[in-house]
C-alpha cells in the first residue's frame, strides 16, 4: 500500500524530528527518587546552557549543560530547595545562567529599553510626519498679478 505524498511528507518530516525532541538527560544521571528527579527536571528546564545559549540544560548535549544537570541533582541531594539551587546557580554563573531571569532594578533597562524605543520611535515618527503634512497640503502661494502675465508671456514664447 502506498500513502499519498503529503501523508507520506508529513510521516517522514515526523520521523526526521523525533529525534530532536528527547532530552539529553542520560540514564546514569537520573535520580532515583522519582519526586526528586521531577524537582530536578523542573529545575533544569529553567537553567540555560552556557555553551548553546538558546537551550536549557535539559534540552542540550553539551558537557557543560550535563555538568549543570549533575550539580542540580546533587544540590538537591543535600537537600537545597528549588530556589537555594537557583540562587547557587546564579551565584556561581551570574543571572544570565537563568532564562527567565527575575525582574530587579539592575536589568530595568532590559525589560523597558525595547518597548520604550519602540514606542518613542513611532511617536517621534508620527509627529515627523504630522508636522510635514500640512506644509505639504498648503502648496505654494498664489501667483500675483504680475506673476501670472510673466508666466503666460513666458508660456507664449515656448508656444511659438
Amino acid at each position: 500500500m502506498k500513502l499519498p505524498s503529503p501523508l507520506r511528507a508529513l510521516v517522514l518530516a515526523l520521523a526526521l524530528l523525533a529525534p530532536l525532541a528527547a532530552p539529553a538527560v542520560q540514564p546514569d544521571e537520573v535520580l532515583a527518587d522519582p519526586a526528586l528527579e521531577a524537582r530536578a527536571r523542573a529545575l533544569s528546564a529553567e537553567v540555560r546552557c552556557l555553551v548553546c545559549r538558546s537551550e536549557s540544560i535539559d534540552e542540550s548535549n553539551a558537557d557543560l549543560a550535563r555538568d549543570l544537570r549533575v550539580l542540580v541533582r546533587e544540590r538537591l541531594l543535600a537537600g537545597d530547595s528549588d530556589a537555594e539551587v537557583k540562587a547557587y546557580l546564579v551565584a556561581r554563573y551570574g543571572e544570565y545562567v537563568l532564562l527567565k531571569p527575575s525582574f530587579s532594578m539592575g536589568n530595568a533597562v532590559l525589560w523597558f529599553g525595547g518597548p520604550a524605543l519602540l514606542i518613542g520611535g513611532g511617536a517621534l515618527a508620527f509627529l515627523w510626519i504630522r508636522r510635514a503634512r500640512p506644509e505639504a497640503a498648503a502648496g505654494a502661494a498664489p501667483l500675483s498679478p504680475e506673476e501670472r502675465a510673466r508666466l503666460d508671456a513666458l508660456m507664449k514664447r515656448d508656444d511659438a
